[in-house]
């Protein structure tokens, strides 16, 4: 088998990690890769561009937090190669691997002992009110994100499911969130957890001007078109990874895109890390 690797850039534990699970892999007879920034991490590896990173690859092994994960799905997602995040950020729910847990892990990874999931991904595309051709679809793991630019001020953002207008929101911005953005920005925003099984997509108002604006969740075989119906331009963020002006009465389309994402099963499962990152279940014990 071949494993990419790819680090979270000025982190020397990251380095330190690699070098072991690297001596893991080739005591297999496992081909390492790697983008030449994280060769010399990896002296072994074969360094390869950026382009063809994702088709020199059949496992994708990240070290880092939940940033550096969603830029390596940005690379692997799209040609069905699975993740095997390792967290070593702060949060970590979608980089499920400790560093104490790591070589035991990619071990049975690199024998095949590991299940791996598949997750709904976002396409996301941009057009113009006079019909103008859109941009390609980019895809996200999390979430599409419309709000303010550098100016804080209420915004219009007029969304239709499949035709029909849902509503025209006067809100601070929207999110439209998969199943496993579900925990991150739409959650903050009061959007409704889902477990990442779950067939469907979340749209959630960032503090909207009304008390009757709330989340709306819906199949992800639908089609989510919003427009801009501000004055002026507002932002279209990607994953926290790119982002975009969207010009008055510009429209984003939002479809499931083609392919999932695949990663290697969390060792506690969903739930374990909701009760380890979210601290679910607990309360404070009497005399503490």
């Amino acid at each position: 088998m071949r494993f990419g690797f790819l680090l979270k850039r000025g982190k020397p534990e990251a380095q330190e990690l690699a070098q072991s699970l690297a001596a893991v892999l080739t005591g297999r007879g496992a081909t390492l890769v790697a983008l030449a920034e994280d060769a010399a991490a990896i002296p072994s590896a074969t360094v390869v561009s950026p382009e063809s990173f994702a088709t020199s690859i059949d496992v994708l092994v990240v070290l880092g937090g939940d940033g550096t994960f969603l830029y390596g799905a940005s690379f692997a997602a799209d040609h069905g190669v699975p993740i095997f995040g390792v967290n070593l950020g702060s949060l970590g729910f979608i980089t499920p691997y400790s560093r104490a847990e790591a070589a035991a892990a990619i071990d049975d990874a690199c024998q095949g002992k590991l299940a791996i999931e598949s997750r709904i991904r976002l396409a996301v595309s941009v057009r113009s009110q006079d019909g103008g051709v859109p941009m390609p679809a980019r895809s996200a793991v999390n979430d599409a994100v419309l709000k303010q630019g550098s100016i804080a001020r209420l915004l219009d953002l007029e969304a239709r499911l499949d035709g029909a207008e849902i509503a025209t929101y006067k809100a601070d911005g929207l999110i439209i969130a998969t199943p496993t953005g579900s925990t991150a920005y739409t959650l903050a925003a009061g959007g409704p957890i889902l477990t990442p099984d779950v067939q469907a997509m979340v749209l959630t108002p960032i503090c909207p001007h009304t008390l009757t604006n709330r989340p709306l969740v819906f199949p992800p075989d639908s089609h989510l078109a919003i427009r801009n119906a501000s004055g002026g331009p507002v932002t279209l963020t990607i994953d926290g990874q790119w982002s975009q002006e969207l010009a008055s009465d510009a429209w984003i389309d939002v479809r499931r895109a083609e392919r999932p994402l695949r990663l290697f099963q969390a060792p506690r499962g969903f739930f374990g890390i909701l009760r380890e990152k979210l601290s679910w279940g607990w309360r404070r014990a009497a005399g503490e």
